[in-house]
């Protein structure tokens, strides 16, 4: 579909062409398998590589695994990729920037390193794009009293075209707990709203907002979030903090809202947890969280993917005793969220016989079925898989793939690489 500079729209027949290949040793090394024979959700899937080199990080590879789109950027080893995001257009939106916690461990970045949130095209063409140098230029032309250390993890796309940026800085606070008469560094979070200009119009800061004496994992990586998500029903956001092991709402409004903090979901929150046993059910550093519902606020549904790293028990009871083949052991949990009851209600969990100390996501596919990434698998050499299963308990592994050499920050199923086409 052609759109023409008046609005009116020119429709062709589909065409197919070849694109530029990739050399031998640039080919991720995947494994496809169907192991019960079941028909996955069709589509192709996205994969969001780290330490991959030198496979290009932006991977999309039909669902036998072979590669059908890559995109790889020019910075340095530094830099990794958190996230891509298909965009409206037909183009995706994509980050670059060294680790989050960068301001915090006193290391020099290389020359070239990336810091940048970047559109590009299907032909790997940038669009446009806005490096932290600009975006803390323009903070200061707004009169946002706040000069962001690093761009990290996620970016939320809205329907009106505005990006909501996750970065960070740090503050010094003094006789926090555990560290009375000492200045300690802490870094913390925020959210920078863009408008379709790419200039700051609303900003939302974790030192305004949230406790910094609650501190599980303790300093200076005192927030450590990875997900941002928009809920249209309300115009709100929702904050996935890793190192609270809480997901918060804040009051965005749209761009109107004053930034308080709604509730908290997760481990001592605002919730009470049902369909599961609480406090081990609750998610524990957790990554990628998704809705599984067209509503996004009153009752709606929320998948999470729970790493576990630090999962809560009764006391006396250890991870051995529960009952799971591997401790630590992660969980791909899907919950329905009553915010008038304040109940989080599990609707799907899949106690994996697994772990991944870090990254992944979860999402519930078109077909019903449920998909996860299990970011770091402990093997050696390391690897990555993404796995589709069935939303019954026990589930049923659909399809899974798996790519050696390589972890996948995000992995998830797009319908093709275009907008409105379903391959």
């Amino acid at each position: 579909m052609l759109q023409m500079p008046d609005g009116t729209q020119l429709a062709d027949m589909d065409h197919t062409f070849t694109t530029g290949g990739l050399q031998a040793k640039q080919v991720p090394q995947i494994t496809v398998t169907t192991p019960n024979g079941l028909t996955p959700q069709s589509g192709v899937e996205m994969l969001d590589l780290l330490d991959a080199s030198p496979t290009p990080p932006v991977t999309a590879v039909d669902l036998a695994g072979n590669v059908i789109w890559w995109y790889q950027p020019v910075g340095t080893p530094t830099d990794t990729v958190q996230p891509v995001k298909p965009l409206a257009n037909g183009h995706f939106l994509v980050e670059f920037s060294p680790t989050s916690t960068v301001p915090s461990d006193g290391n020099p970045l290389p020359a070239g390193t990336l810091d940048v949130v970047r559109e590009i095209d299907l032909t790997g063409a940038t669009i446009r794009e806005i490096s932290l140098d600009t975006l803390n230029s323009r903070l200061a032309t707004a009169g946002m009293n706040y000069v962001a250390s690093d761009i990290h993890h996620d970016v939320a796309v809205l329907p009106n075209g505005h990006w909501i940026l996750l970065v960070n800085s740090t503050q010094q606070f003094t006789d926090l707990p555990g560290k009375q008469g000492v200045s300690t560094t802490v870094l913390g979070d925020a959210l920078v709203d863009l408008d379709t200009n790419l200039n700051p119009v609303w900003l939302w800061n974790s030192f305004d907002h949230l406790d910094v004496t609650r501190a599980p994992q303790g300093y200076p990586d005192w927030t450590h979030s990875n997900a941002v998500l928009y809920s249209p029903t309300d115009g709100n956001l929702l904050l996935s903090i890793r190192h609270q092991s809480w997901i918060i709402k804040i009051d965005y409004g749209n761009g109107a809202g004053a930034g308080d903090v709604i509730w908290h979901l997760g481990y001592q929150g605002d919730f009470t947890l049902e369909g599961g046993t609480a406090p081990t059910d609750w998610f524990s550093l957790q990554h990628g969280p998704s809705f599984t519902t067209q509503t996004t606020s009153g009752s709606f549904g929320l998948a999470v993917f729970d790493n576990g790293d630090t999962r809560v028990y009764p006391i006396g009871e250890t991870c051995a005793d529960s009952g799971s083949t591997t401790c630590p052991h992660s969980d791909v949990d899907v919950f329905t969220i009553d915010e008038t009851a304040k109940t989080a209600t599990l609707t799907f969990l899949d106690k994996l016989s697994n772990y991944s100390f870090y990254g992944g996501n979860a999402e519930v596919l078109a077909n019903g079925d449920v998909e996860y990434d299990l970011c770091t698998v402990p093997t050696t050499p390391i690897s990555t898989s993404a796995v589709e299963v069935t939303p019954n308990s026990p589930a049923e592994t659909v399809w899974q793939i798996t790519v050696s050499n390589a972890n996948a920050y995000r992995a998830f199923r797009l319908p093709s690489l275009y907008p409105g086409v379903q391959w």
